[in-house]
């Protein structure tokens, strides 16, 4: 049986569990919570509470092995269970990145050729974190993901409920991936193994407010306002997503995967979502 190991089995991963349960794999998840691990169980994952729960004896049973753990200062899985990993019978391990590795490039495109020149600390924890997995000499495939949006991670709500705002930052694009693309991109990867790195995107960067633009005509519902970037009220977090302007190129996942992107740019997803959210 195939087994696979998800560490941090959280929005991405989830998505990635049903395709592969029907098809008679073994998931064994992590959650944080108790509450979280018994939600995967009633998934039919076989779910663990972590960091807490021992993982070795599942890492023992796992052919495939796939993390979504953010880093600090260090990789968090690493840190408890890096020996282990170098020694374990892996068939296939996946690590799920970001395209913040890239650093700021003025709207310019890069792919996985592009040398890694992360701007944010974000950034620059997850090519440590990269580095420190490849050093595991285990056969590692890097997704690094766009901004990731869904159902329950889309602009509906916001736009319904008038606290979207069309944040204003000409030129300013973003690359991004729906959640199911991201599921079809690791159930390609763990189909039709090929250790290397995956640029995880759609084909159509675009600016934050035309997606919020087009999310409001479907609703039939006007524009929500435009405020400067410059006087918007933003998080840390989302301010930093605004440091850095590029666009992504996702070449190798067609070529070297055989990936068929389903929502191949912003406008199919944002229609997927609505069919299921109403």
């Amino acid at each position: 049986m195939k087994t696979l190991l998800s560490i941090g089995h959280g929005y991405s991963a989830q998505a990635l569990a049903r395709r592969l349960l029907p098809g008679g794999w073994r998931i064994i998840g992590t959650s944080r919570t108790e509450a979280g691990a018994a939600a995967l169980r009633a998934t039919g994952v076989d779910a663990l509470v972590w960091p807490g729960d021992d993982l070795r004896p599942a890492l023992a049973e796992a052919t495939h092995l796939l993390t979504s753990v953010a880093p600090g200062e260090a990789d968090p899985v690493l840190a408890a269970l890096g020996p282990e990993i170098a020694e374990a019978a892996l068939d296939w391990v996946g690590y799920l990145s970001t395209t913040a590795v890239y650093g700021h490039h003025n709207g310019d495109w890069v792919d996985e050729t592009t040398p890694l020149a992360p701007t944010t600390a974000r950034g620059a924890a997850r090519v440590r974190a990269e580095g420190a997995w490849a050093a595991l000499g285990q056969p590692l495939h890097i997704f690094r993901l766009a901004g990731i949006y869904g159902p329950g991670r889309g602009p509906f709500e916001k736009v319904r409920d008038g606290s979207a705002r069309r944040i204003l930052k000409p030129g300013q694009v973003f690359s991004r991936i729906h959640v199911e693309d991201i599921a079809n991109v690791l159930e390609a990867a763990l189909l039709r193994p090929h250790p290397g790195v995956y640029n995880v995107c759609d084909d159509d960067p675009a600016s934050p407010e035309d997606v919020l633009s087009r999310a409001a005509r479907m609703l039939n519902l006007p524009d929500p306002p435009m405020v400067a970037y410059e006087d918007a009220e933003m998080t840390p977090m989302a301010r930093s997503f605004y440091a850095e302007n590029k666009r992504v190129r996702n070449d190798r996942i067609k070529s070297v995967l055989g990936v068929r992107l389903l929502y191949p740019t912003y406008r199919e997803g944002l229609e997927a979502i609505l069919a299921v959210e109403g």
